[in-house]
């Protein structure tokens, strides 16, 4: 058990190394307000490979999604409770990916403290028009936890309700006109 927390120790440096940022700084406005169309879809929360498949990895999706739909629950009935202007009526498709993540569950954290490494993720909202398929808007999300700070308090937790407010301020923000926001990566470098 001590050779595995000091191969855990001696990698730890490289993993919290590299960075899941955005391609942006801030991001682009859709092409239109999304109040342009009648109704509004949400896919579930797809997590992309190699990160899918692994247990914390999934379990932070799954907490994701909850706190995603909680947030995105009232923009949905209100779009959705408007009579429609077409027939058929013009659907908003958003689709939530978690692009690349590392999560530090619970246990590795109890084990392992800060030498688990940071919490991250990075996040995209692929928005369409469900019937023509024309992408309005991609924007990117990241969040993280530092690994001394997740080690002493709810940070990695906090990480995946953080991400969650990033999207959905982002969505609420555009409905009425297109103004883009924040990746929640203002400020940071390679």
């Amino acid at each position: 058990m001590f050779a595995g927390m000091l191969a855990l120790a001696a990698s730890a440096p490289t993993i919290a190394a590299e960075k899941y940022l955005p391609s942006v700084e801030t991001n682009a406005p859709p092409k239109e307000p999304f109040i342009a169309f009648d109704k509004i879809e949400f896919a579930d929360i797809a997590l992309k490979p190699p990160f899918a498949g692994q247990k914390a990895n999934e379990a932070a999706r799954e907490k994701i999604q909850a706190n995603f739909t909680t947030r995105i629950t009232p923009m949905s009935v209100a779009l959705d409770s408007r009579p429609a202007r077409r027939d058929p009526p013009r659907v908003l498709l958003v689709e939530p990916s978690i692009e690349k993540i590392k999560y530090i569950g619970t246990g590795a954290r109890i084990w392992a403290g800060p030498m688990a490494g940071s919490s991250q993720v990075l996040m995209k909202l692929k928005i369409t028009d469900k019937e023509t398929g024309d992408v309005i808007a991609e924007p990117e999300f990241y969040q993280h936890a530092s690994a001394w700070g997740a080690a002493y308090s709810r940070n990695d937790q906090d990480m995946l309700s953080r991400i969650t407010d990033l999207m959905s301020a982002y969505l609420s923000n555009n409905l009425e006109k297109a103004v883009g926001g924040r990746t929640g990566a203002e400020g940071l470098k390679d």
